[in-house]
C-alpha cells in the first residue's frame, strides 16, 4: 500500500498503469506474511522521506481499514484504504477508498521460493487524476516515486527479518519510555513486527498496551511492569533548544531523575526485567578534537558530559538489584538532524559549521533501532556502549556529502561566532563539539551495521 494513491470511478476511459516490484527474501512465506500482519508493519514500510502520519490501522484482513494523513508542506490530505483478498500466508490487497489519485489497487503476494525463502511481489494498478493531462504531467514522477518507495520497503523488510532471525529471541514483553519519540516509535514498530509485545510508558491515562509513569512525581505503575522481560529507557527533555538556565536544569533533571525513578521502581519488582537499556550520549566524552574515543576513554568536563555521567549513574539501583544495565552512548541520528539541515542545503545555502574539523559521530535510525534490539538480545553487553557508525566523518565531510547527495553546493560555511550568537552555549556543546567515537564494544559483540557509510545512509534516508 502506497500513500500517494487512491481509487476512483471504474467507468473512466483512461487506462490504468501497472507497477510491479519483486524480490527474494531469505525467510519463509509464513514468517514474511506474519511480519506484515503484526502491528507496526505499516510504520516500518513508510520511507523516512515521506511525510505521512498513521491515524489508524485495523489490520490486513478483509474489510480492515488503514487511515493516513499525507503532508506536503502546509497541505494535508487524508488517505483511506480498505483491505481485501486476504489469504493467510500468501496474499492480501488494499483498494483506496478516498485520496488524491483516481484509482489504486495494490496486491501483496508471498510466494515460497525454495527452502526458507520467499518471493515478495507488490503489484500496483493505479491511475492519476486529471485524465491524459494528469498522466502527461505526473506520470514519470509517479513511476519514480513508486520505484523509490518499493525499493526501500523491500530492503527494510529484508533487513528487519534478518535482524530478528540473527537475534533468535523468543517472544518478549518489552517496556519503552519515550515511546512516542523518534527512536521509540521506530523501535516499538520494529519489535512488534518481530513478534514481541510492547508496553509503552505514558505520563497520561494509560490505555491498552500502556503503563503509567510520572517521573516528576516519582510514580511508576509497578503492576504494569511486573514480569516484563526488558525495559528500554529513552524519555528525556530535548537538548537541541537554546540552553537557558531553566532549560539546562530540565535537561539534567529529566535524565537523572527520570532514570533514577525508573531504576528504583524496577529494582523493587518481584519479577524484575532481565535487562534495562538506557539511552545516553557520546557527549559523555566532551569535545576531544582528533582523539579516538572508546568506552574506556575518560569523561569530559563540560555541561553535556556532566549530564551524561549523571544519566548513566542514575541507573545504578537497577544494576545493584542484579538487572543487566546497558548505557548506549548515542551518536547523531540522521533522522533527527537532517530535517533542520535540509532547507538551506536544498536552496544552495549550506556549508560546514565553524572550521568543519570537528568529528561528527553519526548513525542511521535503522542502526539505532538495531543497537537497542542487540543490547536486549546480547547477554554479554553491560555498561557503556558507543553507538555510532564506523564510517567516521568530520563536519566538513558530512556537509560536503549531504550537498553531493542533494546535488547542491556546500559553499557557505557558518562561522563559529555566528553559531554562538544564534545558539549560545549550545553551539560549543553540540554543533562545534568534536567526538571521534568508535563503536568498539558494539562491533566486538557481533553487531552488524546496515548503513556503515555516510553517503549510502543519506541516500537511503532521503530516497536519492
Amino acid at each position: 500500500m502506497h500513500p500517494y494513491a487512491a481509487p476512483a470511478p471504474y467507468g473512466s476511459q483512461m487506462a490504468n498503469a501497472v507497477f510491479t516490484r519483486e524480490s527474494r527474501v531469505p525467510a519463509s512465506a509464513e514468517r514474511v506474511f506474519a511480519w506484515h500482519e503484526r502491528p507496526g508493519a505499516l510504520e516500518r514500510l513508510t520511507p523516512p522521506w515521506e511525510r505521512v502520519r498513521l491515524l489508524g490501522h485495523e489490520g490486513i484482513r478483509d474489510g480492515d481499514r488503514a487511515v493516513l494523513e499525507l503532508r506536503k508542506g502546509p497541505f494535508r490530505r487524508r488517505w483511506v484504504a480498505v483491505h481485501e483478498s486476504y489469504e493467510e500466508g500468501r496474499r492480501f490487497a488494499d483498494r483506496q477508498e478516498s485520496g488524491p489519485f483516481a484509482h489504486w489497487h495494490h496486491v501483496h503476494r508471498f510466494e515460497p521460493d525454495g527452502a526458507g525463502a520467499t518471493r515478495v511481489v507488490d503489484e500496483v494498478e493505479y491511475r492519476l487524476p486529471g485524465g491524459a493531462l494528469g498522466e502527461l504531467l505526473g506520470g514519470p514522477l509517479a513511476r519514480r516515486t513508486l520505484e523509490r518507495m518499493f525499493e526501500f520497503r523491500h530492503r527494510r523488510l529484508a533487513d528487519d527479518l534478518a535482524r530478528h532471525e540473527a537475534a533468535g529471541l523468543p517472544a518478549l514483553r518489552v517496556a519503552i519510555t519515550g515511546a512516542s519519540g523518534l527512536i521509540g516509535t521506530a523501535l516499538g514498530a520494529f519489535l512488534s513486527t518481530g513478534g514481541h509485545e510492547v508496553v509503552r510508558l505514558v505520563r497520561g491515562r494509560a490505555g491498552p498496551g500502556e503503563a503509567r509513569w510520572d517521573p516528576a512525581a516519582g510514580e511508576v505503575d509497578a503492576a504494569g511492569l511486573e514480569g516484563v522481560d526488558a525495559v528500554v529507557h529513552l524519555a528525556a527533555a530535548t537538548i537541541s533548544k537554546r540552553w537557558t538556565r531553566e532549560r539546562k536544569r530540565e535537561i539534567l533533571e529529566s535524565r537523572s531523575r527520570g532514570t533514577g525513578v525508573l531504576a528504583e521502581a524496577l529494582a523493587r519488582l518481584e519479577r524484575p526485567p532481565r535487562v534495562l537499556v538506557c539511552a545516553s550520549g557520546i557527549g559523555y566524552y566532551g569535545s576531544r578534537g582528533d582523539e579516538t574515543l572508546t568506552e574506556e576513554s575518560a569523561s569530559g568536563d563540560d555541561f553535556v558530559a556532566g549530564v551524561c555521567r549523571a544519566w548513566e549513574g542514575a541507573a545504578e539501583p537497577a544494576a545493584a538489584a542484579g538487572i543487566r544495565v546497558v548505557n548506549l552512548r548515542m551518536g547523531v541520528v540522521l533522522s533527527a538532524v537532517l530535517p533542520r539541515m535540509l532547507l538551506p542545503f536544498k536552496v544552495g545555502l549550506g556549508g560546514r559549521l565553524g572550521s568543519g574539523r570537528q568529528w561528527w559521530s553519526w548513525l542511521s535510525l535503522d542502526d539505532a533501532v538495531g543497537a537497542f534490539h542487540h543490547a536486549i538480545a546480547t547477554e554479554s553487553l553491560a555498561g557503556p556502549v558507543n553507538v555510532c557508525a564506523p564510517g567516521l566523518v568530520t563536519n566538513a565531510r558530512f556537509t560536503r556529502t549531504l550537498a553531493r547527495v542533494l546535488r547542491r553546493p556546500a559553499a557557505l560555511p557558518v562561522p563559529a561566532p555566528a553559531l554562538r550568537i544564534a545558539f549560545g552555549e549550545l553551539a560549543d556543546g553540540l554543533l562545534l563539539a568534536s567526538q571521534r567515537a568508535l563503536p568498539a564494544r558494539l562491533e566486538e559483540s557481533g553487531f552488524s551495521f546496515v548503513q556503515p557509510e555516510l553517503e549510502s545512509a543519506l541516500r537511503r534516508e532521503l530516497g536519492r
